[in-house]
């Protein structure tokens, strides 16, 4: 039945996430009630797509959005809710395989940041929406009515989808930000060269915790591997001690130290003043080029 299909994604589900801790790549899965996330994943024995409209078991035709992007077998079927609002999440197996001839592009360097959320070594840089410190106070606000509304009522539930919303549409315009830029990134290169971000480590800091959360560059950096491990291109990444900032990517002098404060590198054995992002780019396009 369509049930039974369901409830074996959900041990599969199970099994790759037990196969992930064996393997040391997360930790052991922990259990998450039904209100953690509305899900259900189901094969293409059970699901039919007609241009804009979807047929689900026993719920039967339902309208999308989007007609489905690519052509291909269907694979399977996810069906998700967040901040009240239902998503189709569709695999299609495809005879494209969407690489692209990448020998006569540049070998990149990437250093992530607050302020810019990534430069390149050849300059380029992209912004950091930064939308929770856009939306901090509105989220403030909508919390502490939450707060004082009696739990589980009808006003508490109606708060609590306010409160979704706002986390929804904060999550929307980082992801946004992290799409197009990885996106973009990986057109341009041959190869990519980043830096190991230990995020763990990082956010014991109380001044940088919040803006380090609030660009979430673990998941722009994991976004970057995924779409170019699609595309074929290497990804280089540097040693958690390697002094990207620190270095000289003129003559290679490394300085003892480099406050945060400054934004220009000056090298004092080769005179050279360049954008410390940049620098830090450019090392890291170095050790990528090997």
């Amino acid at each position: 039945s369509q049930d039974q299909r369901a409830a074996l994604y959900a041990i599969k589900n199970l099994g790759q996430a037990i196969t992930n801790w064996v393997s040391k790549r997360a930790k052991f899965p922990k259990f998450k009630h039904r209100g953690h996330k509305q899900s259900w994943t189901t094969d293409e024995q059970s699901v039919r797509v007609e241009g804009k409209r979807i047929r689900l078991p026993k719920i039967g035709w339902i309208k999308m959005r989007e007609a489905l992007r690519f052509v291909g077998k269907i694979i399977k079927v996810t069906i998700s809710r967040t901040a009240h609002r239902w998503f189709v999440s569709i695999t299609v197996e495809t005879v494209d395989t969407g690489l692209v001839d990448t020998s006569t592009h540049p070998v990149i360097g990437i250093d992530v940041g607050i302020n810019t959320l990534a430069t390149l070594s050849d300059g380029t840089q992209y912004d950091n929406p930064r939308p929770l410190k856009r939306y901090e106070r509105k989220l403030k606000r909508e919390q502490r009515k939450l707060s004082r509304s009696v739990l589980k009522s009808n006003n508490w539930f109606k708060q609590k989808r306010k409160v979704e919303r706002v986390h929804y549409r904060i999550a929307c315009i980082r992801n946004d930000a992290h799409h197009k830029a990885t996106t973009d990134i990986v057109k341009r290169a041959r190869a990519i060269g980043i830096e190991t971000l230990k995020v763990t480590n990082m956010l014991k800091n109380r001044r940088l915790a919040k803006a380090l959360s609030d660009s979430a560059l673990g998941g722009f950096l994991s976004k970057l591997r995924t779409k170019a491990e699609a595309r074929g291109i290497p990804i280089t990444e540097a040693d958690p001690f390697f002094a990207s900032s620190k270095t000289c990517s003129h003559c290679g002098h490394k300085k003892k130290d480099l406050a945060l404060s400054e934004r220009t590198y000056h090298c004092s054995q080769c005179d050279v003043s360049i954008d410390r992002d940049i620098n830090a780019a450019i090392n890291l396009r170095t050790l990528a080029v090997g």
